[in-house]
């Protein structure tokens, strides 16, 4: 029993989450390097090199450098077993990233030193905030020109509305940047290049070393003795529980390319983070040292290998210990079930385990059975975790095969990247699967499915673009969708669920239909 409750206290799940191009994955794989999970990093940029991310598994990201789908790595640091939700940056990728969160304890807030909150860490960290869970910023980019600092942490409390407080402090930025400087343990880490590629090694000085002044020149000196003095007096107070209830950021300075201050962040990010918390269910709070298993599944992925056509739920696992073989009951199918071949991944690599804990994320296959969401748990103690909610698409196309004899191929390749959350598909009411409206959150996933469909599924598709906006989910109480007073140019449809949505060209037609309709009510999201 102790050292059950010991497997879950070491245990750290968190998702990183930034802008594009912001050096999320680079700071992942650094992640990566601290833990002995990987040999070398490979720059997702470099074009010279055939290295690619090993969060990047797609070919579709390998073709583009960005990170499309979300990615799930384990490894071992300092006696911490830690699952890394590695989230899509790009823009058009926000729903999957919306459902990983889900996934997460805490989160990790990558910001460009030179461009500071940007639209999409906006989207991202509202998310967070939802949820109430811890947010950490590691401002990179600082071996480049970056903005003030001062500016950089007004930036995130007036953009954001949350209070920051920087455990360490930049030394300098681009050509001239010489290190941080740790506040609590009044030292200071300076960097020197080693030669082997961008890599740079660390050099402690206690802040009352006479060398530091040599180390620093003069105007950086002077400058870190006056923004000490400042950082001291006008600063708040560093307060822990703030942090855990998402009211309070760490700021961290630093450079993932080079190095500069990713392993002090790590290991302070360890320290002030929680082991796995409790999650809520139709019959309460889920402890997650409680013995009886629980999880819910949060993301499905078909086709990761190619060669096996296979199918993976990744599930989170909320309480007690998996052990390989355990039968569980899967309370949406309303029957009991094996989870088979237990994986946890590397990216694209995954290794079949044997047992895993509360705040592990394992993936396993699946027959066709399971959908986001959807909860398993011992068979003695039946409950339902809350929903992962469904976000309103924003862009529409009417898709169908270009040759018919490929309808079964078409209809099992959209339905299942429909199942993945890749996309959200909408039909006719009482309407056939021949041809269907697919919506998405970002242009880029109308690539991702062309892509999919035609290297997974062998179906090439014609596409044509749609005008809607806007979809919302109908409801209200005696609401006939056959019979609603709605504008000419608003279209009728459901989802794969059978619920019923109205597609709108504008937010006038929107306020029409609600204004013509007593007890109609329209929601931006479906649980």
């Amino acid at each position: 029993m102790a050292q059950f409750t010991k497997e879950i206290e070491n245990r750290r799940t968190f998702a990183i989450i930034s802008h594009p191009d912001a050096g999320k994955t680079t700071l992942t794989e650094k992640f990566l390097l601290y833990g002995g999970a990987i040999a070398s990093a490979g720059m997702v940029k470099g074009k010279k090199s055939m290295k690619h991310a090993v969060s990047d598994w797609m070919e579709i990201e390998k073709q583009r450098g960005i990170s499309v789908t979300s990615s799930v790595l384990q490894f071992e640091y300092d006696g911490y077993c830690i699952n890394i939700l590695d989230t899509p940056g790009h823009e058009d990728f926000s729903e999957d990233t919306y459902r990983t969160l889900m996934a997460a304890d805490s989160a990790v807030m990558v910001i460009d030193a030179s461009k500071g909150v940007e639209k999409q860490t906006i989207k991202l960290f509202k998310v967070c905030m939802m949820r109430d869970i811890p947010v950490f910023t590691f401002i990179n980019k600082m071996d480049r020109e970056a903005r003030d600092p001062y500016e950089l942490m007004t930036d995130i409390e007036n953009v954001l509305g949350i209070r920051t407080y920087p455990i360490n402090w930049p030394i300098g930025s681009g050509k001239s940047f010489k290190g941080v400087y740790e506040r609590d343990q009044e030292r200071v880490l300076s960097f020197t290049y080693n030669g082997i590629g961008h890599e740079a090694d660390a050099e402690i000085t206690a802040m009352d070393d006479p060398k530091l002044r040599d180390i620093l020149g003069d105007e950086l000196y002077n400058n870190l003795m006056d923004d000490r003095e400042l950082l001291d007096g006008a600063g708040g107070d560093f307060d822990l529980d703030l942090v855990r209830h998402g009211k309070l950021s760490p700021v961290f300075f630093g450079s993932a390319l080079t190095n500069f201050g990713v392993e002090p962040f790590l290991e302070n990010f360890l320290k002030m983070t929680t082991s796995p918390l409790p999650r809520q269910s139709d019959a309460g709070e889920v402890d997650p040292f409680s013995e009886d298993f629980s999880a819910f599944v949060f993301k499905i992925q078909a086709n990761m290998n190619k060669a096996h056509r296979d199918r993976i739920a990744f599930m989170r696992i909320c309480s007690g210990k998996y052990e390989k073989g355990q039968e569980v009951y899967h309370v949406q199918g309303g029957r009991k079930v094996k989870l088979s071949q237990p994986q946890q991944m590397m990216a694209g690599d995954s290794e079949i385990v044997d047992e895993a804990f509360a705040g592990d994320i394992i993936g396993v296959f699946d027959p066709g059975v399971f959908s986001i969401g959807d909860t398993v748990c011992a068979s003695s103690k039946r409950f339902q975790f809350e929903g992962i909610p469904t976000f309103a698409p924003e862009h529409f196309c009417l898709v169908r095969q270009k040759d018919t004899m490929k309808r079964k191929q078409f209809v099992k390749g959209t339905s299942q990247l429909a199942q993945e959350g890749a996309i959200q598909i909408f039909q006719e009411i009482d309407g056939g699967m021949e041809e269907v409206i697919v919506g998405v959150v970002g242009t880029l996933q109308f690539d991702v499915l062309e892509h999919r469909l035609k290297n997974e599924y062998g179906v090439d598709i014609i596409m044509e673009r749609l005008p809607y906006q806007y979809i919302r989910w109908v409801s209200g109480e005696n609401v006939d969708i056959k019979t609603l007073d709605i504008s000419s140019d608003t279209k009728r449809v459901q989802d794969l669920k059978g619920n019923y949505l109205l597609l709108f060209t504008n937010s006038w037609n929107i306020q029409w239909a609600l204004d013509h309709n007593d007890g109609l009510e329209l929601q931006e999201f479906s649980r």
